[in-house]
C-alpha cells in the first residue's frame, strides 16, 4: 500500500499554542493522527477547536514514536507530528532507520517537514525570563535565591563598565556577551521585584513601561509632529521631560553615583537650558580651587565641543596605560 505521509511539523516554543501558518493547519486538518510527545495543555485546547485530537505518546522511547510514524504512513495514513520544544532528540535518527528498512521492502511513506511557526524578534527574551525564573524559584539555584536588588549592584555596575570597555575596544563578540550578561542583570532585578509584597512588578511591566515613554517622547515618530534635526528632536525630549515632572528641581534624575565629570556635564547642561550663567556657576562652584575651576572649565569645553568629558578622560587613560605597558615606569614609594 502507498500513499501515506508523515509531516514533521516544527513549532516555536515561543509562540502561542494554536498560531501556526496556514500549510501546517492544512497539513493537520487534513491529517488522520496527530502525534505528540507529552503535548502542552495548550495544544490539546487549541487543535480541539479545530475538531483535531492529539495522541500523545510521551510514555514511548524514540525509536517507538519513529515506528509508529512510519507504521501508520505505510498503511496509508496521512499522520503529523507535532514537536516538541526540546526538539524531540532522537527522534529523526530513529525515524530515518525506519524508513530506510521500508525502502528496501517497499515503497516507504512520503516524508515532509513543514515549520509551522517563527521565532519573531525578541522571542529568545522569553527563553532568558523563564531561565532566571527557574533559576529563582524553589528547586532552583542557591545562590541566585539568596541575592537582593542591594546585593546584585555591584554586579549591575561591573557588567556596566564590562559594556562600555568592549565599546570602546571595538570588540563585537566581547560586546554581544556583555550586553547579555548587563540584560541578565535587568531580568534578575525585575524577577526579584515580581516577589515583593509590598509593591510587586514584573518584566512586563518594565517593558511596558519603557515602550509607553519612547513612544510618548518621540511624538516625531509616533504622533506625526515635526522633526527637523536631531538637535530639535533633543530639545523636543527635554521639553517633554520637563512636562512630565513639572515639580522636578534642578540635578533630580542625575545620579549621585555618577562619575564626577559626567555628573558635572549633566548639571551644567541642566544649568544651560534653564538659563542659568553656566561659567559664573562653575566657577562658585570650584569655590576658588584653581584645580577644581580647571576640571569644571574643561568639562564646560568638552560640552561646547559636543564631546562628553567622561568619554575623552577614560580614552587618555587607557593610552596612558598603554604607554606605561610599553615603557615600565619606577615603582613610587607606596609600591
Amino acid at each position: 500500500m502507498s500513499g501515506g505521509r508523515i509531516v514533521l511539523l516544527i513549532t516555536s516554543p515561543r509562540v502561542g499554542p494554536g498560531l501556526l501558518s496556514w500549510p501546517a493547519w492544512e497539513a493537520i486538518r487534513a491529517a488522520d493522527l496527530v502525534l505528540a510527545a507529552d503535548p502542552e495543555p495548550g495544544w490539546r485546547d487549541a487543535l480541539a477547536e479545530a475538531g483535531v485530537e492529539i495522541t500523545d505518546v510521551g510514555e514511548a522511547p524514540a525509536a517507538q514514536r519513529a515506528g509508529r510514524l512510519v507504521e501508520e504512513g505505510v498503511a496509508g495514513a496521512q499522520v503529523v507530528w507535532l514537536s516538541s520544544p526540546d526538539g524531540d532528540p532522537g527522534l529523526t535518527d530513529a525515524l530515518a532507520e525506519h524508513l530506510s528498512r521500508h525502502a528496501v521492502m517497499g515503497m516507504p511513506p512520503e516524508v515532509e517537514v513543514i515549520t509551522g511557526s517563527h521565532d519573531v524578534p525578541g522571542a529568545r527574551l522569553l527563553d532568558l525570563v523563564a531561565v532566571m525564573d527557574r533559576l529563582r524559584s524553589p528547586g532552583g539555584c542557591p545562590w541566585d535565591a539568596e541575592q537582593t536588588h542591594t546585593s546584585l549592584l555591584a554586579y549591575l555596575l561591573e557588567e556596566t563598565h564590562e559594556v562600555i570597555e568592549a565599546v570602546h575596544a571595538d570588540d563585537r563578540d566581547s560586546l554581544s556577551e556583555e550586553l547579555g550578561d548587563l540584560l541578565l542583570q535587568v531580568v534578575f532585578h525585575a524577577r526579584l521585584a515580581e516577589e515583593d509584597p509590598q509593591a510587586p512588578f514584573d518584566i512586563d511591566d518594565v517593558a511596558a513601561g519603557i515602550v509607553a515613554k519612547m513612544v510618548r517622547r518621540h511624538p516625531h515618530v509616533f504622533a506625526g509632529a515635526d522633526a527637523g534635526s536631531a538637535e530639535a528632536v533633543a530639545a523636543s525630549w527635554e521639553e517633554l521631560k520637563a512636562a512630565e515632572r513639572p515639580d522636578r528641581a534642578l540635578g533630580d534624575g542625575i545620579p549621585l553615583t555618577l562619575p564626577a565629570l559626567a555628573r558635572a556635564q549633566k548639571l551644567l547642561a541642566e544649568l544651560g537650558r534653564a538659563g542659568e550663567p553656566v561659567s559664573a556657576a562653575a566657577d562658585a562652584a570650584a569655590g576658588g580651587d584653581p584645580v577644581v575651576g580647571a576640571l569644571l572649565a574643561a568639562v564646560l569645553d568638552a560640552q561646547q565641543r559636543g564631546e562628553d568629558a567622561e568619554t575623552l578622560l577614560r580614552a587618555a587613560v587607557t593610552r596612558l596605560a598603554g604607554l606605561r605597558r610599553e615603557q615600565p615606569v619606577p615603582p613610587s614609594r607606596g609600591g
